[in-house]
């Protein structure tokens, strides 16, 4: 019987290889090949969503699924599609659809935009999740799960 300890539960650390990919084979992201990635369960560093197919799993275990847009990343949200001044882009900046850039929020933290379309006086941003409204494969192979850690209120 297995020990429940060593499931993947809330607060778990897990380190595992994983790749995200469209139906079709294209791949969107991956470890495998590469170092495996570690986090502790609940604490954003993956979607909800990609969490849950993570549940109860153990060391040892590969799965793959094919996951619909709400369990994955969402479904597109075209009110996270805005349009920027072009003069808000460094004069050098090479813009070109599909690029990726890094913007900072007013509360200092990081945003992706993605460049949708670029026009004389506005270039249109888009920060949907790029895997955002997209069926999306999701393959893991569990490495190592340690046990939540209980924290105690001092």
């Amino acid at each position: 019987m297995d020990d429940p300890a060593n499931k993947i539960a809330p607060g778990s650390q897990i380190t595992m290889h994983f790749s995200l990919a469209l139906p079709d084979g294209t791949e969107a992201a991956s470890t495998f090949g590469d170092e495996p990635t570690t986090f502790i369960m609940g604490e954003g560093t993956i979607s909800e969503g990609l969490e849950l197919c993570l549940y109860g799993l153990v060391a040892g275990d590969n799965q793959t699924l094919t996951l619909e847009p709400e369990q994955a990343f969402g479904p597109r949200d075209e009110t996270k599609t805005h349009p920027m001044p072009r003069s808000n882009f460094e004069p050098d900046m090479e813009l070109e659809e599909g690029l990726v850039i890094g913007f900072t929020t007013p509360d200092g933290h990081e945003l992706a935009g993605i460049v949708q379309e670029i026009q004389e006086q506005e270039v249109i941003i888009d920060f949907n999740h790029p895997l955002a409204g997209s069926e999306v494969v999701f393959k893991v192979e569990i490495l190592t799960v340690d046990a939540p850690q209980i924290k105690l209120d001092s």
